[in-house]
């Protein structure tokens, strides 16, 4: 049984030792959950000597920076935001393979923080890295599902010291520290480390990562305002992805060749396996209309994605 206050007084301790007095240490901190909690767990150990940055990568969520900053205001860390869109755009041009994807944006996340690192003199690097982030990476005799940023991207000649004081915690244990420690991110729906990039099947470039960052913002509203009603349990992940798929469509009496939008939910405790939510179909019209019609000059097709994880992962990247 995972005991987080147990946890806390060994983590600290060992933190400590990794980071000793004299050393600084930085950490991409998006607003999730687990990058939030390993900023808050590290910074109960070693104080101001941790700066915490925010990267708008270009791939975040509609409003992302903005809410991270309410969401983050009343916690105290040192937190610096930086808009390093352009870098992520450019290092991104052409990459369409999904594992060159979370390579691409994991090294030039590193390349962000070594630079950001230098104004503090920053010694380690803090990643809020899980268990199932390293599992599904592969190494050894694990087959590699699909490399995560944070561990498949990260360059060879990498000045900085790895801190990962959540590497063996599970997402359901992850939570539970993040109560512990009175974190108001705690229940926020898992969100990629390379961000709507992997929502972006094909070339993730800034016009279609508008359309899938629009086409997200529709399904999360949908969906917690059904839950808000009490028409629904809110499921533990949904969101929208884009696919490298377009089809005949129709807008008034003008044929179009439009994209297609899928629509993704899913039930999971681990992140290790998942059930596809049965979502109403009312609910499903609704969030089709609206993108359809919202995103009229892009979308034409909006499809419902009823896999189970396995065989199917839950992000499609």
């Amino acid at each position: 049984m995972f005991n987080p206050e147990k946890f806390v007084q060994e983590q600290v301790a060992a933190i400590q030792k990794q980071v000793p007095e004299g050393k600084t240490a930085i950490i991409a901190c998006s607003g999730g959950v687990d990058s939030t909690t390993a900023a808050v767990l590290v910074a109960k150990a070693i104080g101001k000597r941790l700066t915490s940055v925010f990267v708008d990568t270009g791939y975040m969520r509609k409003n992302e920076a903005a809410q991270i900053k309410t969401l983050l205001s009343g916690l105290d860390i040192n937190l610096d935001f930086v808009d390093a869109s352009a870098d992520f755009y450019a290092a991104m041009k052409g990459v369409t393979d999904p594992e060159a994807k979370r390579k691409v944006i994991g090294e030039r996340f590193i390349r962000v923080f070594e630079r950001e690192s230098k104004k503090i003199n920053a010694d380690v690097l803090v990643q809020g890295t899980i268990a199932p982030d390293w599992i599904e990476s592969g190494g050894g005799v694990r087959d590699t599902i699909k490399s995560h940023h944070n561990v498949g991207g990260l360059p060879k000649d990498m000045k900085l010291v790895l801190c990962e004081p959540l590497r063996d915690l599970y997402k359901d244990e992850v939570r539970k520290l993040a109560r512990h420690l009175h974190i108001p991110v705690a229940e926020r729906q898992p969100f990629p480390g390379p961000g709507l990039a992997v929502r972006v099947l094909g070339e993730a470039t800034p016009e279609r990562t508008q359309i899938v960052r629009e086409a997200c913002a529709i399904v999360e509203e949908e969906i917690d305002a059904a839950a808000n009603r009490g028409e629904i349990e809110r499921p533990w992940q949904y969101f929208a992805a884009l696919l490298p798929v377009r089809s005949v469509g129709v807008h008034g009496d003008i044929r179009v060749y439009g994209e297609t939008i899928v629509v993704r939910a899913v039930e999971s405790l681990d992140a290790m396996s998942a059930q596809y939510s049965p979502l109403p179909h009312a609910l499903l019209e609704r969030i089709s209309v609206r993108i359809t019609n919202e995103l009229g000059a892009h979308v034409t097709r909006v499809v419902y994605d009823v896999s189970h994880k396995p065989p199917g992962t839950i992000e499609w990247e």
